[in-house]
């Protein structure tokens, strides 16, 4: 009896494995199928980087560039602002970070710093010669990395509810077990989907908490293509490796030579302002702090006008300053 209850246990696991593995299979056919990739294509020195573009409707007044974070792809930042900058003479530029959505990554060296090269590479390669970039949380410490490293390409930075300091209690350990490279595949080639999928809208009302996830907001913005389990791991690599890096880096935040406004609201729960956006404005010289009451992680979403206005009315200082520099 023990024989055969063991047999059957082993039989019912691998079942469920088998399984598991059919339906995340068929599931990330199906995400990547219902959002294709909807821009353009550019090759850089260890990945394949997507980016759509808004142009300009009447200037132009120079290029903005936009970069989501954690979880997240290019529809994250270019549904709330890219028509709203465009009606402002703007090119805006919205960009797949490495490993999301549609844009490939080096596997081997991932770093925000080297993330930060490749979406120069990319940009240099499209013809943009100098840009404002806005990065929102988790993009926030790549962001600074274009601001230290790129600053001849780069003429200001916005960072929204960023991510640029180390935080209380570091990172949840469920990232480090979907980071870690034979039990993370292994999970998120079964289990994860199906788990991922009955808990996402739950998800989804606590980051954009106090205020309700936007209409429509996975059929509009793809978020579901973080399901795929490559990207998946992509994510949870980010998120582990953003701690030490942002630990190391702060100490850099004192010699950063162009503008750089930060835009949080002070209900964030997701990335805690009074660390990040405190401190960076605390580090950053001359940098702008602007705190938008009863707002949480997603001000682009939560008070798109506001942001879009204040974002251009940067960038326009930001250009202006650079040419009287001259």
């Amino acid at each position: 009896m023990t024989m055969k209850f063991a047999l059957a246990s082993a039989a019912l696991v691998l079942g469920l494995l088998i399984t598991s593995c059919l339906f995340t299979y068929w599931q990330a056919r199906r995400i990547s199928t219902a959002f294709p990739p909807t821009g353009a294509f550019v090759d850089v020195e260890g990945a394949r980087i997507h980016f759509t573009q808004t142009l300009p409707k009447s200037g132009p007044s120079g290029d903005i560039v936009l970069i989501h974070g954690a979880s997240g792809n290019e529809a994250d930042m270019r549904l709330p602002l890219g028509e709203r900058l465009a009606a402002q003479g703007f090119r805006v530029i919205s960009v797949d970070r490495p490993g999301h959505g549609w844009s490939t990554r080096d596997e081997v060296d991932s770093t925000p710093a080297r993330q930060a090269l490749q979406i120069r590479q990319a940009l240099e390669k499209i013809g943009v010669k100098r840009a404002v970039v806005a990065g929102h949380s988790l993009a926030g410490a790549m962001t600074l990395q274009l601001a230290l490293d790129h600053s001849d390409i780069v003429e200001g930075v916005v960072l929204i509810s960023p991510v640029t300091h180390p935080w209380p209690g570091g990172v949840a350990s469920y990232y480090y077990l979907t980071a870690a490279p034979y039990i993370g595949a292994a999970f998120t080639n079964t289990f994860m989907m199906p788990t991922a999928l009955a808990i996402f809208d739950r998800s989804l009302t606590l980051v954009f908490s106090p205020q309700i996830p936007p209409e429509n907001y996975r059929k509009l913005s793809g978020v579901d293509l973080v399901l795929r389990p490559e990207t998946f791991r992509a994510n949870a690599r980010d998120v582990v490796g953003s701690y030490d890096f942002v630990e190391k880096e702060q100490l850099r935040y004192k010699t950063i030579a162009i503008p750089v406004s930060i835009i949080s609201g002070d209900r964030d729960a997701i990335v805690l302002t009074h660390i990040h956006s405190y401190g960076s404005a605390r580090d950053i010289p001359g940098s702008q702090l602007q705190i938008l009451e009863g707002i949480g992680h997603s001000p682009h979403w939560a008070r798109p006008d506001d942001v879009s206005q204040r974002i251009a009315e940067f960038a326009s200082t930001a250009h202006s300053a650079r040419q009287a520099g001259r």
